[in-house]
């Protein structure tokens, strides 16, 4: 099925905005074309979000798709790692449940350091195994903020573990290392973390 959307098109590449109209064809773009159209409509590209911990706005994922939306947001790369310190593995199927209510693009990361830190006292533990138990699943596309850079950097068999398990599952490792240079940055960088 076709469908012809017709507006002022907004190509933020091109830094235009032209009179045009849209083939789209079972949901997916088909088409761009350049024609005068009569309509007070603009079209432009949605946002994604590429880092955002959902359960720091203090809503549920559909309830955070209902606002961001509004804003333009259509999609997100998401970390739930605060759901994850209090509620382990449960946490985190809570948000994959509750993300599927909307059609909003959730993209899930796998919790990498559940606790943060062994100084901290968190509700649950996410070691190497529930890491890799969760990267298994479709609907989790990476794993997400490796903030334990001295983990990485000294050799930690279970920081090591969740890493070697992303990747050989072809999802990426997402950095955070904020401050680290010099040799230690060029070792978490050959780690595989992007």
């Amino acid at each position: 099925m076709k469908n012809i959307i017709r507006g002022n098109i907004v190509d933020p590449v091109s830094n235009e905005t032209f009179q045009g109209r849209l083939i789209v064809k079972n949901g997916i773009i088909e088409k761009i074309e350049r024609c005068s159209v009569d309509s007070d409509l603009f079209i432009l590209p949605g946002l994604v979000d590429a880092h955002v911990h959902i359960e720091s706005s203090m809503v549920a994922p559909s309830m955070f798709a209902a606002q961001a939306v509004m804003s333009g947001t259509v999609a997100t790369v998401s970390d739930p790692h605060e759901i994850a310190n209090v509620l382990g593995v449960k946490g985190v199927e809570y948000m994959l449940a509750d993300a599927e209510k909307t059609p909003f693009k959730f993209n899930f990361g796998v919790p990498s350091c559940v606790p943060a830190t062994d100084l901290e006292s968190a509700g649950a533990v996410l070691d190497s195994d529930k890491v890799h138990d969760l990267l298994k699943r479709k609907e989790m596309v990476c794993l997400s903020e490796m903030m334990n850079f001295p983990g990485v950097i000294y050799d930690d068999s279970e920081v090591h573990k969740k890493i070697k398990y992303a990747l050989d599952l072809g999802k990426p490792v997402d950095g955070h290392a904020p401050g680290l240079i010099g040799e230690g940055l060029v070792k978490y960088a050959f780690a595989g973390i992007t």
